[in-house]
């Protein structure tokens, strides 16, 4: 099993966590705060651009779990309880609080927070989206 990417950028008691690989480019972290996120730039999360409240708020919406914070002194936001499920019109099924996923060689995962699944049958990344729905124009 490959070694997992994890980059941490800080602002002050915030520390932002980015998971490449559970990226679905839904870009709204480059949409709401695009003084912090500039996928053009190295690095790309400039976290001191932004209050700590703004990049709470923010990271909480995304829909992949690709950004996470921890924050000192606070419960993790990954430690938060409950399970919720969405579907994204023309886009992944979202699951959110603790699960355990099997995949098909039978090895299990356990996720926190959020998960996007494919629904388009298309994601290189199975059973997780990986944005392919948006290349191929998935309605559903």
């Amino acid at each position: 099993m490959e070694k997992e990417i994890v980059k941490e950028y800080k602002n002050g008691d915030l520390t932002v966590i980015w998971k490449p690989k559970k990226c679905i480019h839904s870009e709204i972290c480059v949409k709401t705060l695009p003084e912090v996120y500039d996928p053009n730039a190295k690095p790309w999360i400039k976290a001191e651009n932004a209050s700590i409240e703004a990049l709470k708020a923010q990271i909480e919406k995304c829909p992949s779990a690709a950004l996470t914070y921890s924050m000192v002194g606070e419960e993790s936001i990954e430690e938060k309880a409950g399970t919720e499920c969405t579907v994204v019109e023309n886009g992944p099924l979202l699951v959110s609080g603790l699960l355990k996923v099997t995949l098909a060689d039978g090895t299990s995962e356990n996720k926190k927070l959020s998960t996007a699944f494919c629904r388009c049958g298309a994601s290189e990344n199975k059973p997780y989206c990986d944005g392919t729905h948006n290349k191929i124009d998935f309605k559903g």
